[in-house]
């Protein structure tokens, strides 16, 4: 808890009064969405107490608080991943920094391996549920300033910002794809019989990330939209590489920005 209050405590120092309305982590390959941001203050994490960096290809590594549409943000280029050897306090520790910066609105975006056989490469898909198959983030002491001790994880992902998505999507012609997420640890890409088993536990989607930020969100009652992009289909017989996953996110990731723009300006 003190460390978090130390790292919020010198982003106001930084910030001043700007209160960000939306939180937005950038996955891989998809950190050019901050240009869609009117950049007012920029921040390294390493500057930032206590704040875990980037290793990882493709994660710029710092914090930008902006406007989109006349709407407050904070997007955080690259996150932290488990697989990294940060703690999963660790991994989550921007989330609650930015729920206690006065977040309305998580939005989390990953790029991630195709599981449901109809998905293709340069899919979006809208985060309907999750599987956890990573260490749970609320494991330990319970801060109870933050939420309660067991919190409920029904409508993770927020329903009505799934339904103001989906007319958005059918509005701009954005094709979208629903489904369920799986966060595995990675680092190694996942093998062909592990594809098969997500899919038969009743994964869509499969990725090294995401699911402990919204568990973390979800603690703190901040509502959550989550976005994939499919960037290889695993049950084909490619072989898994990070640089394709970030010119596939990369290619994607236009559509995605703007459907978050759309969002943005339309939610309350």
């Amino acid at each position: 808890m003190e460390h978090i209050s130390e790292a919020v405590e010198y982003l106001h120092s930084v910030i001043g009064d700007f209160s960000p309305e939306f939180g937005i982590i950038l996955g891989t390959g998809l950190g050019d969405f901050a240009d869609n941001i009117d950049e007012r203050y920029s921040v390294e994490y390493k500057e930032i107490p206590h704040s875990p960096v980037s290793t990882v290809e493709g994660h710029k590594g710092r914090m930008i608080f902006g406007e989109i549409a006349g709407r407050r943000v904070v997007a955080m280029q690259g996150r932290f991943h488990y697989y990294e050897g940060y703690t999963m306090q660790q991994v989550t520790f921007p989330v609650r920094v930015m729920a206690l910066l006065g977040i309305k609105y998580l939005f989390v975006s990953n790029a991630s391996g195709g599981v449901n056989t109809s998905f293709r490469v340069g899919d979006l898909m809208v985060i309907t549920d999750h599987i956890n198959l990573l260490p749970n983030p609320l494991i330990g002491p319970n801060m109870a300033k933050f939420g309660p001790r067991f919190p409920d994880m029904h409508n993770c992902y927020d329903k009505t910002i799934i339904a103001t998505a989906t007319a958005i999507a059918e509005q701009e012609n954005i094709k979208l794809q629903y489904g369920v997420y799986v966060g595995t640890t990675g680092p190694s890409f996942e093998t062909q019989a592990e594809y098969r088993y997500f899919k038969a536990i009743g994964g869509d989607a499969v990725g090294m990330s995401t699911v402990p930020e919204v568990i973390v969100a979800r603690h703190m009652s901040v509502p959550v939209f989550g976005m994939s992009v499919i960037t290889n289909c695993g049950l084909s017989d490619e072989k898994g590489d990070h640089e394709d996953v970030q010119r596939q996110g990369k290619k994607a990731g236009l559509r995605m920005a703007k459907l978050f723009v759309e969002l943005i300006k339309r939610l309350d």
